[in-house]
């Protein structure tokens, strides 16, 4: 019988608490990023994913992610509904806490990665639209994957993928579902025409330190257990963020000045590549995997304003490839030294790391950007993807919820 550990299960339980926070804060990241007329809107387009994602999956996400295995490719139904998931571990995924502890938390990651997605269609996208998508997003694109990589007889799983707090199966799956939906979409109206100023940068400052804070709970969670593998994690998510953070502030600074947007920026391109390489490699390992991440994403943005794309938060840029550098060096640096039941990677005298690293990367992109198209697709024959272009002018807190942010 497997014994329950108190301090496991609490210190589960504050990490469930700090990543459900990364939700509303990203609502605050993105929404200061946005015109006025549409800050309601987008930090709703966050919030409702709390209140969407926290029923899909207790009725048929967390099975699908996580039941037995069927041929590698997603879970069976032996969950649905929680049924069977309770105060007992699963010794599967996490021996020392209650299995709805285990449930509850990986809700978490469920909940936000679709509302990462919200970041590229931002000020045009029809509500109700955007509900069905999330919807459809969260069970044929986030379950599946979060079952390869994740899942007892995933098929990257059970060929030695590594990826420990889903820089794979959340910022890939949401950076590239972002490109695509963005080019499904299309621009917003005088977009390149006219500036598009952020209406409030403190909110996004704001924003940027709750992730950053609740970041450690996504990362240091991971470990599922409060000991040293924890720890390990937690330093290297903020080791990372903050060489990020200062490596964007040269960049921005040899353009211009050193802008604040940018360096709060940097600092969550940091968390995003990190995330898969927490709990397998060094402090010393983590300035480099956030110092890289800085100008891949930083350039990744020029390449999408020189192609005339308005995916508008520049999901694909901070998460898409930060997540896929991220997923890369953890082949680079990863090492049996930091995590016993990881493997080493290149510099550790495991090339093979790296093209398994490689392989998972790009199944995941080539899915999540297919799926995506043919989801957005799919929906839009249904209900209109986008507001009319006089709704986008008068501006979606008005037009989609009838509120404004300020009176």
């Amino acid at each position: 019988m497997e014994q329950i550990n108190a301090g496991d299960t609490a210190w589960i339980l504050v990490a469930t608490a700090l990543v459900m926070v990364m939700t509303p804060a990203l609502a605050f990241f993105y929404g200061g990023m946005v015109r006025k007329k549409n800050l309601l809107s987008t930090i709703n387009l966050s919030f409702i994913s709390i209140g969407l994602i926290s029923i899909q999956w207790i009725l048929i996400g967390y099975t699908l992610a996580f039941g037995t295995s069927v041929n590698g490719l997603f879970g069976g139904l032996d969950f649905l509904g929680l049924s069977g998931v309770g105060s007992e571990p699963n010794a599967d995924y996490a021996a020392t806490i209650p299995h709805l502890a285990f449930a509850a938390y990986q809700m978490m990651f469920a909940i936000i990665t679709p509302a990462l997605i919200t970041g590229a269609f931002v000020e045009r996208i029809r509500f109700k639209a955007f509900l069905i998508f999330t919807l459809l997003w969260a069970t044929f694109v986030y379950d599946p994957v979060a079952h390869w990589v994740w899942g007892v007889g995933g098929i990257l799983r059970t060929r030695g993928a590594l990826d420990f707090a889903g820089g794979t199966v959340v910022h890939i799956t949401a950076g590239f579902s972002a490109l695509a939906f963005a080019i499904v979409l299309g621009k917003r109206k005088w977009y390149g025409q006219t500036t598009m100023e952020p209406s409030n940068i403190p909110f996004t400052v704001l924003g940027a330190g709750l992730l950053w804070m609740g970041w450690f709970g996504f990362n240091g969670g991971s470990a599922l257990a409060a000991n040293g593998l924890a720890v390990n994690a937690v330093v290297t998510t903020n080791t990372a963020a903050a060489a990020a953070a200062v490596v964007w502030m040269f960049l921005s600074w040899r353009d211009n000045k050193p802008s604040v947007l940018g360096i709060v920026t940097g600092a969550v391109v940091g968390l995003v590549a990190i995330t898969p390489a927490a709990g397998f490699v060094t402090p010393l390992a983590a300035i480099a995997i956030g110092a890289i991440a800085a100008p891949v994403s930083f350039y990744a943005i020029r390449l999408r304003q020189k192609w005339g794309l308005d995916e508008s938060l520049d999901v694909w840029a901070c998460h898409g490839m930060g997540g896929t550098w991220g997923a890369l060096a953890t082949g680079l640096f990863a090492t049996t030294t930091v995590n016993s039941a990881g493997f080493d990677g290149l510099f550790y005298g495991n090339p093979n790391q790296l093209l398994i690293q490689a392989a998972a990367v790009a199944v995941s992109i080539v899915f999540s950007f297919g799926m995506t198209f043919v989801l957005t697709k799919l929906v839009n024959v249904f209900t209109p993807l986008r507001v009319t272009e006089n709704e986008e002018e008068v501006g979606l807190d008005i037009s989609e919820h009838g509120e404004r942010a300020f009176a």
